[in-house]
This record gives C-alpha cells, structure tokens and sequence, in this order.
C-alpha cells in the first residue's frame, strides 16, 4: 500500500480561569454547562473518544477512540483543566496516543505545542524558548514521552521559531500550503517557486536552519481542509472519505500522503456529529483497503524528506496577510459585526509588549538575587506549574535558588516567577482574534496583565502610595530600543497606553476603562478571600483546615450565633496562597438578615487579647438582639470597608443566591398553584372552545408545570406515568417547556443510572431502573442526549453481555431474563447488540 492519509485536529481552547483564583468560574453564556470547556468537552472532546460508526439501519454497531486514529495536539492549558474536570475524556486521549504507538510503528499520534498558544513570530526569544520548553515538558510529563513534533500556534512561523523546535529535538510541524516559498530537490541547486500554495502537499519537506539544524515541515491539503471546516463535508462520512481519496496522484509507483489539519473543534462542536463523520470515514477507508492510515512520526520515519523548502516567515493559516491579525486592523475578523474596526490592536499589542520590557527589566534584576539563572528559573517553572506539592516546590528552589531561602524569600521568588507567567498567559492569541477590544477573550488577556502587574506592585512597590524602589527609577530599553525612565507607577504607565486602544462600544471608551470595568474588581488579595470565606461560612459548613480556590484556610476559631432568621458569624484563621506561600492571619465577623442583606468586615489578626475582646462585645450585643448596635461593632473592629454577597467569587455567590431565591419561589409556586388550581375547569372550557387563554392564567400554568416537571425528572428513578400525565397537560394548555432545563437534568440522571448500572451489570434492578429512566427520557417532545447511556450500555455490552447470553443459551433463567431486559434497553438506546 502506497497510498497514507493522516488526519490532524488542532484542539485547543483559551484559558479561561480566573487569574487570581485558578479556576474557571461561571460563564453563563455556555448554559446550561458551566463554562465553555465543559461545553466543547461535552460537544466534542468527550464524543471523539467514544464515537460512533452506525450500520445501515442506524443502529450503533461500533464506539471507537478517534484519537487514536488520528493525529493530535491539544493544548497544554486545555489538558491541565481536563485532567482536573473531564478525567475520563482525559485518560481516554492518553490512552489513545498509548494505542497509536502500537498501530503506527511505535510513534505516537499526539503532538505537543507551544505552551499558551500566543503568536511565536511577534514574541522575543526569551518568550519563544520558554513557550517550546514548557510545551515540551507538559506534553512529557502528560504522555509519558518526549514528543516528536509541536504545532505552532495559528501555524505562525519564522525560522527563529523553527530552530527553537530542532534545539529541544522535535522533528517536525505542519503548516498551511500558502506559507511555502519554494522547494528543491535535496541533491539539487535550483530552486523551484511554490508561491501561492502550490507545493505537493503528499510528501514532507527538509527546513535548514540559520543554526545548521533543520526540521521536517508536512504541509497539509488546502482546499480539503476547507471543506472540511467551512463547506459541509463532514455531513457524510463516506463523502468524506471520497473527497481525501481524490487528492491522490493516480500516478502509481511511489508513496503519497493525503493530510488535512483542521481546528479539532470541527469535529463536533462546530458541526454536530461532526466525530462520527470522522470515524466512518477513517473506517470507511481502512476496511476496504483504500488507504492505509498513518501519523506523521510513523510517515516520517519511513519516508523522509526528499525536499528542501524555504518557508514564507511571519505567516500563519488564519490571516491572510501574514501574522497581522495580532498586531493590526489587517481586515481579518470574524465577520459578525461590519462597519466594527479592529485599530485597537495595534495599541494593545504595543502596551503589552511595554509591559512585558519593564516586568522583565525588574524581574531580571530582583531574580539575580534570589536565582543562579533567573531566566533559566523560568524556563524550569513548568516543573512547579504541574506539581505545586510543597515538597515539588521545595526541590524546585533547592535546585534554582542560589542559597537556602528565607519563607518571605521564597515568596518573593515565586511571585518572580507567577508574575512571568502572567506575563506570557497576557499574550494568549485569541485576545487579538475576534472583533471587539472588550471581547471575553481580550478581557482574559488584559486580566493576565492585571494580575502581572499587581505581582509587580507587591513585590516592587515602597510605601503606602505604591511608588515603586531604585530598580524601577533606571532607565531601560523597551525592546525597540526606545528608552524610559521611571516617573510613575507602572501600572498608570501601563494604562495610559492601553487607552489608545479604542473600543468599538461607545459605553466601553478605550482600553483603560475595559480594564478598570472588568479587571480591576476580580483582583484578588487575602483580604478578599477571607471576606468571601467569611461570608460564604454563613451558608456552607467549612472544616477546620479547607481549601478555597487556590488558598488554604486553617481556621483557629468561628463561632456562628443564630437568632431566628438572623445569623452571626465570627472567627480568625490563617488565609495562604497556594501559589505564592503568602498567608495571612485574618479576624472577619459577619451578619446575615435572613435575605441577601449581608455586611462584615475583616481584619488582621492583632492578638488574641483583642481578638477576645471583639468576639465578647459583638456577641453580646447580638444575643441582646441589638443589631444595629452588632453592625456598629464590626464597623469598629473591622475597619469601614463592609462586604456583602458580592464579596463572593461567582460560582458560590450564585449558588447562595439559588438558596435564598429558593424560598421566594416556593411563596411564587404557592400562589401560582392556588390561581392554577382554582381556574383549571375554565381553562379547560377555554381549550374546548379553541379561545385564547388570559396571559396571567396561561403564566401560571407554565411556571407551575415546569416546576413540577422538574421536580419528576430529578428524582434517583423517574415515574414515568407521572410525568406522562404532566406531559399532557403542557400539551393542553400549550405550555412552552424549558427544554434546556429539563434536557440538562434528564441527561444527568440517565448518566447517573448508567454509572449505576456499569457497576454493578448483573443487578437486574438497576438495569430496570436504568431502561425506567430511558423511557421517560425519550417520552420528552425534545431530544435528550442518551450519549453517556450508550457508552456505558455499549461497555457492558463488550465486557460482560457474552457470558450472560451464554448462560441464558445453557437454560439459566436468571440470565435469560437479564439478557431480555438487555436487549430491550439495546433497542431503546440505538445499539445493534448481535
């Protein structure tokens, strides 16, 4: 067989956590998901390492891992909260690199890339090495092996970048047709022009390098990888398959390598299904012999380069006018909002890059003292980043530090080293992609540079005003050799050019004021966290010793007064960042009214002397039922800056919100049920005269049935005759059902059943309980994903349904009647089961 296709997905999203916290909060534009990982995992990552390959009746007749088959990269971020959030779809991709190593001749399917996805060609060296070498050690420490190509961010590339690859021993990328100049042969001289994306894509090509080094570049299918993203391809897998086998040269008697690389996303969550079109293509072209599937270390290995190529530098695979869709109004964007300019980003681009000269400036200087190597110290950071176990971090300081440490030392040197981080995270590409300066995705970027600058500010800064010492008042060279001295704080030098970046929205002015609209109230210090923990202790029974977000909370006192509806709560406890080391011991005393009228302060911690004295004055005020008297006293211990429920970081600020909404919604249900109740029969009179119902009547009809349909579908086992007569009862009034809700919560307990039954397979019960909750899943007028049903049906389906057929064959009646249910559950679920 002469003929390979490899096909490569891209997958890869923004980080999108909170700088300050470490994790992502709630995005309310991915609901009914939490956030747009969970969303695009559930959408796409999930469903291509557990895809379908239908029969002719549409019946599911094989689940395979697309990973596996395929070539991959996903980005290290990305990984980093799936390891975390998605843990199956996690070891299922690790898995699948393990199965390609034996499918493809001992060379893994995945690919590593540098690190945060920013634009290698516009960043400085330092940057560039240190996004190779954390992309490096982050796929070595995920996959187990070191990584035999990278995948450049957008596919931007310069030969500087290049030669970065060859030095950390990656042997090859892939890159857009356009974005070659022009080839030879390998033991020739004249070059031959492949301008325009006319080069062969069906072979790899040699790059040498300015150093001496060279690197393999496979340059993939335009026009395929084209279809398959933007003009429908993927509605037909055997289309699909097709489309990959016209690109073949007919000319017969040497090898040829069809590949195409997409977004991963195609597969999925761009296009719906879009994983299965992928799988019965693969399938497709494998079963019947068309073409051998390969990755490109296997391709690689057995036919290298027969060619040189020189390459078009500062070029990228999503602007056509090189890389300046990062740094320029090129007219690139997303199409959605005409007439909108993209000036701004320029400007952004340009007080970045400030930001970054000056942070390195001053982390250079104050790391010599702390670090044999700083930038060295950098690059090693990746270590820590993966593992921030104390003994890790520990072992990471012996190794780097120039002498032991003091504990405030070793908090200034990892500060040092996050606010580098954050330095590179600033420069995430998708901050420049889309259309408008205060996008999430910009505002993400812009928060990265937040929280690098206040890391700046707590290291750097001398007295209370925030000016910054001697290091800063030197003058240094930005980089474009345009010298700056220090007259300010950095963080004012830095938001006065960030307001020449202009907004598209009048109400959102320039770049400052989206920094001080959405930056500047999510920064975070342990003030703020021992605020929210104080206030969320109201509502949720912390240990003694817990974690909140990226900090520890070892409590040494709280009590909580109650009085009706009426709460107190008082304590001290010792706030640490699990990041930086930084901790603090914090007093907080806090008063909840029994609505979302909350108010308390916090404080440091002085001595336990007055630590007692505060704690016997407010509670006995509070157990006088004096509460103004209560708020007086926090006011007075704790300072006149007050917290309430917004002091709370989203995801517990909406969850006690959820609470106390509760009990409001049930007095709304009570009144809605009374009007409901009482004029049922004219409704009904109503219906049978074909007359429009009153809008109030109809309101109430609507909120009360989906709540009681709600209430029905959540339970551990759903009684279907129940929510049969709830169906029909929408149906006669023409309710318009929360079809999100009820889908998201049906789809939760089919999982749950399903989990259930996996664990237990041979339990009859729990294999009723499991068909029980299908069938009222498919009784709704709107579709449920049965997506984790089937594969947990389809797992018992391969692990233990054979041996049970086998008994019921052999006369057991036991397994006879399981294998009944079995099979009727199989019918229900779309799953071929001989």
């Amino acid at each position: 067989m002469d003929r390979f296709v490899c096909i490569h997905g891209h997958f890869y999203q923004p980080p999108r956590e909170n700088p300050w916290l470490g994790a992502i909060e709630l995005q309310d534009s991915a609901a009914p998901y939490h956030d747009w990982n969970e969303r695009i995992t559930a959408e796409c990552y999930a469903p291509n390492a557990h895809s379908r390959i239908l029969d002719a009746d549409g019946l599911i007749r094989q689940i395979v891992n697309n990973y596996a088959r395929i070539s991959f990269n996903f980005g290290p971020t990305l990984l980093a909260w799936m390891e975390e959030h998605a843990p199956d779809t996690y070891a299922a991709i690790l898995a699948a690199d393990r199965e390609s190593q034996q499918r493809f001749g001992g060379h893994g399917s995945a690919l590593a890339q540098a690190y945060n996805h920013l634009i290698l060609p516009l960043a400085n060296h330092r940057d560039k090495r240190t996004q190779v070498v954390w992309g490096v050690h982050d796929f070595l420490h995920r996959f187990g092996r070191a990584p035999e190509g990278m995948w450049l961010p957008e596919t931007a590339v310069d030969l500087e970048s290049l030669d970065l690859l060859a030095e950390h021993g990656l042997r090859f990328t892939i890159l857009a047709p356009h974005q070659a100049k022009r080839i030879r042969p390998l033991d020739r001289e004249q070059w031959y022009d492949v301008g325009a994306g006319t080069i062969d894509p069906h072979q790899p090509y040699l790059v040498r390098l300015p150093s001496g080094r060279a690197i393999a570049v496979f340059f993939y299918d335009g026009p395929i990888a084209r279809a398959v993203a933007f003009e429908g391809l993927l509605s037909n897998g055997e289309q699909f398959a097709h489309r990959l086998l016209s690109a073949f040269d007919p000319t017969p008697g040497h090898a040829q390598l069809v590949h195409i690389a997409t977004d991963g996303e195609t597969y999925g969550h761009h296009h719906r299904h879009g994983d299965m079109a992928l799988a019965y293509a693969l399938h497709y072209l494998e079963t019947r012999g068309l073409a051998r599937l390969t990755n490109y270390g296997e391709y690689l290995e057995r036919f290298p380069p027969t060619h040189e190529v020189e390459i078009i530098e500062n070029t990228s695979w999503s602007c056509a006018h090189g890389v300046e869709r990062w740094r320029a109004a090129c007219g690139c964007c997303s199409g959605g909002h005409p007439g909108w300019s993209q000036a701004w980003r320029g400007p952004l681009r340009a007080a970045l890059d400030w930001l970054r000269d000056a942070l390195a400036t001053c982390y250079e200087a104050a790391g010599a003292r702390y670090f044999r190597d700083p930038w060295a110290a950098r690059d090693a950071y990746i270590a820590v980043i993966l593992d921030r176990s104390t003994a890790n971090v520990d072992a990471f300081l012996a190794r780097h530090a120039q002498r032991p440490l003091t504990a405030q030392e070793q908090i200034t040197a990892l500060k040092l080293l996050e606010m580098q981080r954050h330095a590179l995270l600033m420069y995430t590409s998708c901050g420049w992609f889309f259309d408008e300066l205060s996008g999430i995705e910009t505002v993400q970027c812009l928060a990265y540079a937040g929280r690098a600058l206040q890391l700046a500010r707590e290291v750097f800064s001398d007295g209370a005003e925030g000016r910054y010492a001697e290091l800063l008042e030197a003058p240094f060279t930005n980089g474009h050799g345009v010298g700056y001295a220090w007259h300010a704080t950095l963080e004012a030098s830095f938001l006065e050019r960030l307001a020449a970046a202009k907004s598209n929205l009048p109400e959102m002015g320039d770049g400052r004021q989206v920094f001080e609209r959405f930056v500047r109230p999510a920064m975070v210090d342990l003030t703020k966290v021992a605020a929210h923990y104080a206030v969320s202790s109201l509502f949720e029974d912390y240990p003694d010793r817990a974690r909140v977000y990226g900090y520890t909370v070892e409590r040494d006192d709280y009590r909580r007064l109650e009085a009706g509806r009426v709460r107190l709560a008082l304590g001290r406890a010792r706030f640490t960042s699990t990041v930086t080391r930084e901790s603090a011991a914090m007093c907080f005393g806090v008063l909840h009214f029994g609505d979302h009228n909350v108010s308390g302060g916090v404080c440091p911690y002085q001595s336990e002397e007055a630590y007692s004295h505060l704690v016997e004055e407010i509670s006995a005020s509070f157990e006088r039922a004096e509460l103004a008297e209560v708020l007086r006293g926090l006011d007075r211990h704790y300072g006149k800056v007050t917290y309430s429920l917004r002091a709370l970081f989203r995801d517990e600020q909406r969850a006690i919100l959820r609470a106390i909404l509760d009990s409001t919604l049930a007095d709304a249900e009570g009144m809605y049920r009374q009007i409901y109740e009482h004029n049922a029969p004219l409704m009904r009179f109503l219906a049978d005269l074909h007359a429009p119902v009153p809008s109030a009547l109809q309101a109430s009809a609507e909120f009360l049935l989906n709540a009681d349909l709600r209430r029905a579908i959540e339970v551990d086992v759903p009684d279907r005759d129940e929510v049969q007569r709830l169906l029909a009862e929408a149906r006669l009034w023409n309710v318009r059902l929360d079809s999100d809700m009820l889908a998201y919560v049906l789809r939760n307990g089919v999982r749950r059943q399903a989990e259930a039954f996996r664990e237990a397979p041979h339990d009859l019960d729990r294999l009723r309980e499991f068909e029980q909750t299908v069938v009222v899943a498919q009784m709704m007028p709107f579709e449920v994903d049965l997506w984790r049903a089937q594969n947990a049906y389809w797992a018992v389906l391969q692990q233990h349904y054979p041996a049970r057929a086998s008994a019921a064959g052999q006369g057991d009646r036991a397994a006879a009647t399981w294998v009944a249910a079995f099979r009727a559950l199989g019918q229900r679920l779309r799953v071929r089961v001989d």
